[in-house]
């Protein structure tokens, strides 16, 4: 294996895609040590973002198949008119979308574990999802209310769809919300994961099974020292 010192920063995240994302790129798991049956990819995390009083919250990006590329990004950002906040799904890609619903605007759903996440879901195009936000309206005084199916809840899923290589693959990331206030949105990201066949419908929280390989965020600096070098792979339920 070439030093790690002679990788171009430009094949960095080629590398990644190459690692935690092996089977969608034609790769063969077991050539990573891992089991060549392992069809979802599921990631760990624990990403918080806090909003509150026309402050703009961390926002959150989320790679899916590790390639480099953002499929969605979490933005919990500061309202000036009421000094309230909204989170929202974004696509940087048109072609990505998210299970929701039309109310007036296109809203993310807050799906229950075990929602199959497939052809057949109510995804919505859009490029911007809102999935809890704060307004006012003035009716004898300020009324201040919350809209979104996000609303104080716990370890729900977003059913994502995106492309890889030109295929649709399905997707969830699991959160929980918490609305303090009319001035506080508090999000936090604990997981997400993918299916690796094309088209291939995933269970919303299915994170066990021998279909399922679990990783931990692995850094470039493991990456570029190789497949050998990240600590925390290993195939669910061991």
């Amino acid at each position: 294996m070439k030093p790690a010192s002679i990788l171009a920063a430009s094949l960095e995240h080629r590398l990644s895609g190459y690692a935690l994302a092996a089977s969608a790129a034609g790769v063969s798991l077991a050539a990573l040590g891992q089991p060549a049956e392992a069809k979802i990819i599921y990631t760990t995390a624990h990403e918080v973002s806090m909003c509150a009083f026309r402050s703009q919250g961390k926002m959150i990006e989320l790679d899916l198949n590790h390639d480099g590329k953002k499929d969605f990004s979490l933005v919990n950002s500061g309202n000036s008119y009421i000094g309230g906040c909204n989170l929202s799904v974004l696509a940087p890609d048109r072609r990505n979308e998210v299970w929701g619903s039309t109310v007036g605007r296109i809203y993310a759903s807050a799906l229950p574990p075990g929602a199959e996440i497939g052809p057949n879901s109510k995804f919505r195009p859009n490029r911007h999802w809102l999935m809890v936000g704060n307004y006012s309206r003035y009716v004898s005084g300020t009324l201040y209310f919350t809209s979104g199916q996000w609303n104080n809840v716990r370890n729900r899923y977003l059913g994502l769809k995106f492309l890889i290589f030109g295929k649709i693959h399905y997707g969830w990331a699991r959160l929980s919300v918490s609305v303090p206030s009319h001035t506080q949105v508090n999000a936090v990201l604990t997981g997400y994961a993918y299916e690796t066949i094309p088209n291939k419908p995933i269970i919303a929280g299915k994170t066990h099974g021998p279909d399922v390989i679990t990783v931990e965020p692995a850094s470039l600096g493991h990456l570029a020292r190789g497949a050998s070098a990240i600590p925390a792979w290993r195939s669910a339920g061991h």
